[in-house]
């Protein structure tokens, strides 16, 4: 399953869009550290469901036409400069992040927390601080951990700049580096590893963490953001967001108090339900944003990181290729998220490493032709595997 992890300096508002992601049980104050160990929890992406388009009423497994697929998200401690030193929760931080497929990146586009995460005016912070810190923490601590091994894998290469970097690249495997990203950077930095200075090295793991981790900003707070502030995150590639009014949606809608999708432009109360004053101006207000922003952006973010930054695709695995069901008739029963490029074989391990072993052939329920073991899956895809595997 993929992880992702949430980072950003404390008071973000990291919490609680894990919360509205996850509905987890977790702490949300407003005060620095409300995080101290990591929250880890499901979030689901969102992807339209074939079943639609090809007449499939009996469908169950999706909601409205929406399938849900489970991801895996960590919220980790609030990051503070200087966190690769030590600072407060910095190292148990960094080391959380190691481990994630890609990190979302909250930031408090309001500017109404600084650098430290304490509560200021709003307006008083500028984001681009906070964007800048996070990739310059994680890339020293990255730096740290290169010159830490370096000196002694320099001797072990004895002057072979391949044998270097691979060795190099034996040594961050638990950071999910490998000898092509090591590689991307020396070239791009045009150092000698095997002479780098601590400055190269710097350089060198700047560009390392752009190539080895994608990284998405969502711009949270943005209903109360100034518009100078979401137009600079906006050119980042920032996704704005409200974490709190998705929060608020999910609530309300476990309250049976109105009707909602993760991901949805907008809402709609159900039909009776009582609302108190409070609860009804908060969700005016909420709409009013969603109108503005095109949604609450939580899943929008989500989504875009998984399918856009990591390049996911979601591909329906199926025993039955004429009513696209498992043996015992339930249609669509699974959904995969494969990498782009994955091929039928792949898919087939990806079930179980007997079928995988067994594989014979695919066959694409949607034209009923038999397909190659080295085509290139499409996202949406439904697929039966034929295998010696029972």
């Amino acid at each position: 399953m993929l992880l992702l992890a949430l980072a950003g300096k404390p008071n973000c508002g990291k919490s609680t869009f894990f919360k509205s992601l996850t509905l987890a049980n977790v702490e949300i104050a407003n005060y620095p550290f409300t995080t101290i160990d990591a929250n880890r929890g499901i979030a689901y992406v969102r992807s339209p469901c074939p079943c639609k388009n090809l007449g499939l009423d009996n469908c169950h497994a999706c909601v409205d036409g929406a399938r849900f697929i489970p991801v895996e998200l960590l919220d980790v401690a609030g990051l503070v400069p200087g966190a690769h030193l030590g600072r407060g929760l910095g190292n148990q931080f960094l080391d959380n992040l190691r481990e994630a497929d890609a990190i979302i990146q909250v930031v408090d586009a309001s500017g109404s927390t600084d650098a430290e995460g304490n509560p200021v005016d709003i307006g008083t912070n500028d984001p681009r601080g906070d964007v800048e810190f996070l990739r310059h923490e994680f890339s020293m601590w990255m730096a740290g951990i290169v010159d830490k091994h370096l000196a002694k894998l320099v001797r072990q290469a004895q002057g072979n700049g391949q044998i270097l970097i691979d060795l190099l690249a034996s040594a961050l495997t638990g950071l999910r580096i490998n000898a092509i990203q090591i590689r991307e950077a020396v070239d791009e930095t045009g150092i000698s590893l095997a002479k780098a200075t601590p400055e190269d090295i710097e350089k060198m793991c700047e560009i390392l963490l752009r190539v080895s981790k994608q990284m998405i900003i969502a711009a949270n707070k943005a209903d109360q953001a100034p518009a100078e502030n979401l137009a600079f995150l906006q050119e980042l590639g920032a996704v704005p967001t409200i974490a709190a009014g998705e929060l608020a949606l999910k609530s309300a809608v476990q309250a049976k108090i109105l009707h909602y999708l993760p991901g949805d432009a907008a809402f709609t109360p159900v039909k009776d339900a009582r609302l108190s004053t409070l609860q009804a101006k908060a969700l005016t207000m909420i709409a009013g944003s969603m109108k503005k922003f095109g949604g609450t952006g939580v899943q929008a973010t989500l989504n875009k990181v998984v399918f856009d930054k990591i390049g996911m695709i979601v591909v329906y695995p199926v025993e039955d290729d004429n009513k696209c069901c498992n043996a015992k008739g339930v249609v669509l029963p699974d959904a995969f998220l494969m990498p782009k490029g994955s091929t039928p074989k792949e898919l087939a391990y990806r079930i179980h490493t007997d079928i995988g072993d067994g594989f014979l052939y695919a066959v694409d329920a949607r034209t009923k032709m038999r397909i190659k073991d080295n085509t290139e899956l499409r996202s949406g895809d439904i697929i039966r595997i034929v295998s010696t595997a029972k």
